[in-house]
């Protein structure tokens, strides 16, 4: 009995042993693609694109359904000092958003938690 519990012990230590731990999966990477999802609300809240209000002076239609589905590629990660990831994101297409805007910022972890981005299936 003591050999099978000694054996035991030594099975469950060697499952733990191999337990690497595997780098964050939420952690933005350059070159990762994301899905600009509907908002809950009417405007985006984690996500800074240019207001209504400025779109319409541009001669667009001032909404925000022209970039629901967009996929769009992280250019770049910004960490600041209080915790915050914010990333660039570019069109995937290499198109601007909303005939003028070329790059955006957003708030990684909020704007995902929130629904506004997803990470794309490749």
């Amino acid at each position: 009995m003591r050999k099978i519990c000694y054996l035991l012990f030594f099975v469950v230590g060697l499952s733990f042993a191999n337990n690497n731990p595997l780098p964050n999966q939420n952690e933005p990477q350059v070159g990762d693609v994301l899905v600009i999802n509907t908002p809950s609300g009417s405007e985006y809240n984690h996500i800074f694109f240019p207001k209504l209000n400025m779109i319409a002076k541009r001669g667009r239609v001032a909404n925000y359904k022209s970039v629901h589905g967009n996929h769009v590629v992280v250019k770049e990660v910004i960490t600041k000092s209080n915790g915050n990831t914010y990333v660039i994101l570019e069109k995937k297409d290499n198109t601007q958003f909303f005939g003028f805007v070329k790059k955006v910022r957003a708030n990684y972890e909020k704007s995902l938690n929130a629904g506004e981005i997803s990470i794309a299936n490749q």
